[in-house]
């Protein structure tokens, strides 16, 4: 089909040959030119999608893109569904489960570090570190395998070296999980509510952190009535700050209102950046925010401070506040760096390492490090090694699903509902 359309579209001296460039004339179903440009012939299995491919490269207008892609159906091709080239790819074995949903990544990423880590994925990195791990639970299983049906002929493997090597998959299943877990952060960022009394400047020092004035500011409590939401790349990792209305006890009813999304923004934020008036005495209002925020990953900030310090923190109610002002750019710096801190432990995943990227990979490693630490319960304990051996088998299984070749049609539906059209 691909060389058939490329007959009829595309026309230049000589025929095309595989994966070479030629310049020539495109033209519609009834030979009329639309452009001047380049095909390109891929044939089967030297394609992207291990298929018979032809590549049209034309100008950028959208009109002359409209008239190609008008042109090629009415020879006979048709609209690629959202995802089908990558699907082919992988029905292909041109690329695992793991590499095609990171060509989704990779189109969805907002950020440099996002965009390295999901091109990380798409090396398929990640397919052959699993594959050396479930050649290791493998080679594990033949030998337990030989002394159970072979008692008399095959020894039983030497114990020590068996816990050792259930313990050393272990962990790196645990640093897989590790990574995994990070590369959600790089990918998916974190949430930043910015909370605390009213007036305490948190509209300011959202314009701060942003770099522009994206926020109202006025001396006036309350002027804050609903949350604001904007997003920012710290430490390359995309960050959404959600600028808050101010908790008082004495508030009108369109106010409440607005408290009350403020309760919500802080409940489903990863950090809360609880921002004080420093230039207040500690009153009930900054108290009730304290202990609304105990206990949980937060930044205090102490603003206000080119107005004098007069608040001081009960104790325990915070370590090392940050103190500063939200006018002062080396305050936004120092509250950047703050977060980055509480929000990834101040250390960012290895971006050109593979990494855990869907729920399903999650799973599938949670199962086979659940299955691991059984067997490894049931060596400690000084029971018969071969009783390990069915644990083993469920964590060789489970390890399949990570990168797997072959999957249902609902696992491939969900995958693939993410692009858009075409790719």
């Amino acid at each position: 089909m691909s060389r058939a359309l490329a007959e009829r579209l595309f026309r230049a001296p000589g025929a095309l040959k595989a994966r070479v460039a030629r310049y020539g004339t495109i033209v519609d179903e009834r030979g009329a030119t639309i452009d001047r440009g380049l095909a390109i012939w891929f044939s089967a299995p030297h394609s992207y999608t291990g298929e018979d491919v032809l590549e049209l490269h034309v100008h950028g207008s959208p009109v002359i893109a409209r008239e190609v892609v008008r042109a090629a159906i009415a020879c006979g091709a048709r609209d690629a569904a959202p995802g089908e080239f990558t699907r082919r790819a992988f029905l292909n074995g041109k690329m695992g489960l793991h590499e095609a949903a990171a060509v989704a990544d990779v189109i969805e990423a907002e950020t440099r570090s996002a965009a390295r880590a999901a091109v990380a994925n798409l090396a398929g990195g990640l397919s052959g570190e699993v594959a050396a791990l479930r050649a290791r639970l493998t080679s594990i299983l033949e030998q337990l395998s030989g002394a159970i049906d072979f008692p008399e002929e095959v020894p039983e493997p030497d114990r020590s070296a068996l816990e050792s090597a259930v313990t050393e998959i272990a962990e790196r299943l645990r640093g897989l999980r590790c990574d995994g877990e990070r590369g959600r952060l790089v990918r998916e960022g974190i949430t930043v509510a910015i909370v605390g009394p009213p007036n305490a400047g948190k509209s300011s020092l959202l314009n701060a952190l942003l770099g522009e004035d994206r926020a109202i500011v006025s001396e006036t409590p309350g002027t804050t009535r609903d949350t604001i939401e904007e997003s920012v790349a710290i430490g390359g990792v995309p960050v959404r700050l959600v600028d808050t209305a101010g908790i008082r006890a004495h508030a009108d009813r369109l106010e409440s209102a607005g408290i009350e999304r403020t309760r919500r923004a802080l409940a489903g934020a990863r950090i809360a950046l609880v921002v004080l008036d420093g230039a207040r005495p500690l009153d009930a209002e900054a108290r009730e925010m304290l202990a609304a925020t105990q206990g949980r990953d937060r930044i205090v900030f102490i603003n206000k401070a080119d107005l004098g310090v007069r608040l001081v923190l009960p104790g325990g109610a915070a370590v090392a506040p940050i103190v500063g002002s939200a006018f002062d750019p080396a305050s936004a710096g120092e509250l950047r760096d703050a977060i980055a801190r509480a929000g990834w432990n101040g250390e960012l995943p290895d971006l050109e390492r593979p990494h855990l990227a869907s729920a399903r990979e999650f799973d599938a490693v949670n199962e086979s490090l659940d299955a691991l630490e059984r067997a490894g319960a049931t060596l400690a304990a000084g029971e018969p090694s071969d009783l390990c051996a069915g644990e083993l088998t469920r964590a060789f299984s489970a390890l399949g699903h990570v990168c797997e070749s072959v999957a249902a049609e609902e696992v491939l539906d969900g995958v693939f509902s993410r692009f858009c059209i075409g790719k």
